[in-house]
């Protein structure tokens, strides 16, 4: 979508955005804000076999129009293509996950956006460990807000590495380059992260919302919801009712039945 027929109006009406849109690190942050606080993180239709495509219209379409949520590829999409439209200048970076220990391919996206000479890392889309706001490119000083306290620092060969400081040490989250991104690279990692059977969105459910100080997290039948220090885990009902509980936590209305969702193996009915 060019940046120029976006519909800005009905986005900024999604993410409840109402004041001013000069390009700036203030207005950056409310916009961040924003739209991580209200369009949740989910991979529902790969699971429901629709994959995901990321033709611009159609991103627009489901996340605003049709009020679901996306995965990183289309959360940051959409949010790329909105500052693009603001006229901030912002473009595409590609990263590794570190959070099994192991690293993966370039199949996480995020934002670069750079304002009077300054660069900002901007990221809606990682889920519950999503940075809360736009960070400065600026190695080995720590941020905090909302409860999260993350940090960039150079790893070597792996180039920058995102870190969150979690009981009491820093762990690894994800690892990027300042390389120019292509549409085929986003067009690669996309179409691995959302077919291939060894990829944790093939094969389970997966949404997240932020909450001030925590949030509400699926991983299939599991629900935490985590506020005031305190964590409360569900397991979810193996019925329709799941689709009610999905609909109640993350605001996420599927144009499906249950029955559609891939099946989750017996084991995956245990928190």
């Amino acid at each position: 979508m060019d940046p120029h027929e976006f519909g800005l109006d009905a986005y900024l009406h999604r993410i409840n955005y109402s004041e001013n849109v000069d390009v700036s690190p203030d207005t950056l942050a409310r916009l961040h804000k924003a739209h991580f606080y209200t369009i949740p993180f989910e991979n529902f239709d790969i699971l429901l076999g629709r994959g995901v495509n990321l033709d611009p219209q159609l991103v627009f379409n489901k996340l605003v129009h049709k009020k679901r949520g996306g995965y990183c590829f289309e959360l940051n999409g959409l949010f790329l293509t909105a500052l693009q439209a603001l006229g901030f200048n912002a473009r595409a970076l590609l990263a590794r996950v570190h959070v099994t220990g192991t690293p993966s391919g370039r199949g996480h996206q995020l934002e670069l956006v750079s304002i009077d000479g300054r660069d900002w890392l901007a990221d809606v889309g990682f889920g519950g460990n999503s940075p809360r706001m736009p960070i400065p490119l600026e190695l080995d000083c720590p941020v905090s807000t909302d409860g999260q306290t993350i940090r960039l620092t150079d790893r070597g060969h792996f180039g920058i590495m995102l870190q969150a400081f979690e009981e009491d040490e820093w762990t690894d989250l994800y690892s990027f380059n300042l390389g120019h991104v292509f549409p085929a690279d986003i067009a690669y990692g996309n179409h691995y992260t959302s077919t291939h059977p060894d990829t944790i969105f093939t094969n389970s459910r997966v949404a997240g919302r932020p909450l001030a100080g925590g949030g509400i997290t699926l991983l299939d039948r599991t629900l935490k919801i985590t506020a005031n220090g305190r964590e409360e885990v569900q397991t979810l009902p193996d019925s329709p009712a799941y689709l009610h509980a999905v609909k109640k936590h993350f605001g996420i209305e599927l144009d499906a039945p249950y029955e559609d969702l891939k099946p989750l193996p017996p084991d995956r009915d245990r928190p």
